[in-house]
């Protein structure tokens, strides 16, 4: 390979991998399964706690009731 042409194809690699790092498409795909992540996270820990609580509202709600007659 004369030199010329390595040159022009370490040129054109150079091109491709700059072209690369500005692509941005994929990121906004990684922050949608970043933000995913963490909700599946948040669910899981605060999803018991707040069915405990919902569970005590409505309780307090039967035991308020007056049955019909």
């Amino acid at each position: 390979m004369s030199f010329s042409k390595l040159v022009q194809k370490v040129k054109s690699e150079i091109a491709f991998y700059k072209g690369l790092a500005k692509d941005t498409e994929g990121a906004s795909g990684i922050e949608y399964a970043i933000v995913a992540g963490m909700a599946a996270v948040i669910l899981a820990t605060f999803m018991s706690p707040i069915a405990t609580a919902v569970k005590g509202i409505f309780t307090i709600i039967k035991d308020q009731l007056v049955p019909a007659p």
